[in-house]
């Protein structure tokens, strides 16, 4: 992994911003932020406990499932699943140790548990579409791989099945360990102050509007260490391409592309294109003029994609 390309040097960059202030931009629609809005009504789930997640419901009809990404609340989907709730059973997940949630498995696993967690949940319902923002569309993916009878079809928006692919074609899980633990290592050791500047950094690599990235950033300041450290070392080491080939689920790949300061066309369709080449029927979306935070960046043609991707019979 020493040698990199330059198109993947400016995915590495992204990488390694989201490392240390990834979540911090999950805010998914900052330009409602002021909006006066009619709340839909919402309840917790009554039924599902979990130490891994929790569950808010609002609205009735067909069940979408919401997974927020590494560090973020649930509000990252909180436009949307307003406006989903008039015709759907919208049920935003909020993982534990982000964004406030609170976390009590120290430096322990993250992403296979929540994995678990979201399966177990989803099959409490009617197979569920799921719709993720990168580290909540890889938990998807990986719930999809290993327990398809849960799930009716899969939306990632802005995620790859391996994230260290960023890094270039030659990447692997093994490779990425001594990266992954530099990030986590970032994340544990930096003072209040230093960790603030990270998060401030990471905000602007990864969302072009910059009334969004306060608030993310706050996101990010109120999530567990231990839970970003571990979770952002298992996103850089878990590699779900393997178990493309024998997906049956319908899959949506939406992913950004930003001439300006993000990802170049070009090089965001060869890597999408690229790493999701063994997943069967997979349909790939570019969203252009959008950092990594589309439903931000781009809000009205998400919501397109979104009720496209709902709408279409599989």
């Amino acid at each position: 992994m020493s040698k990199i390309s330059a198109p993947a040097r400016t995915l590495r960059a992204l990488m390694l911003a989201a490392a240390v202030g990834w979540a911090a931009a999950n805010i998914f629609s900052p330009a409602h932020a002021e909006t006066v809005r009619v709340e839909p009504a919402r309840v917790e789930a009554p039924a599902f406990a979990s130490d891994r997640l929790s569950v808010e419901v609002i609205g009735q009809g067909p069940d979408v499932i919401l997974i927020p990404g590494f560090a973020s609340s649930r509000e990252v989907w909180r436009p949307l699943a307003q406006r989903l709730s008039a015709t759907h059973r919208v049920h935003l997940v909020q993982l534990a140790g982000f964004a406030g949630e609170a976390w009590t498995h120290g430096d322990g696993a993250f992403i296979q548990p929540a994995v678990d967690e979201v399966a177990r949940y989803a099959k409490t319902l009617n197979k569920p579409a799921i719709i993720g923002h990168s580290m909540g569309a890889l938990t998807g993916l990986l719930v999809a791989q290993q327990h398809p009878e849960a799930v009716g079809k899969l939306m990632s928006v802005d995620s790859l099945p391996f994230f260290s692919a960023m890094y270039g074609p030659q990447a692997t899980a093994e490779g990425a360990k001594p990266f992954a633990d530099q990030a986590a290592a970032a994340i544990l050791n930096a003072d209040a102050a230093g960790f603030r500047t990270q998060q401030e950094r990471g905000a602007v690599g990864l969302i072009r509007n910059e009334a969004a990235r306060p608030a993310m950033v706050e996101w990010s300041m109120a999530s567990d260490r231990h839970a970003m450290a571990a979770a952002i070392r298992e996103v850089m080491t878990t590699d779900a391409r393997p178990g493309l080939a024998a997906m049956t689920t319908p899959v949506w790949a939406v992913y950004a592309s930003d001439a300006n300061g993000g990802a170049p066309a070009a090089v965001a369709d060869a890597m999408w294109g690229r790493e999701y080449a063994a997943l069967p029927g997979v349909k790939l979306v570019r969203v252009d003029d959008s950092r990594h935070f589309i439903m931000t960046d781009q809000p009205a043609r998400l919501d397109a994609l979104v009720d496209e991707f709902l709408a279409k019979a599989d």
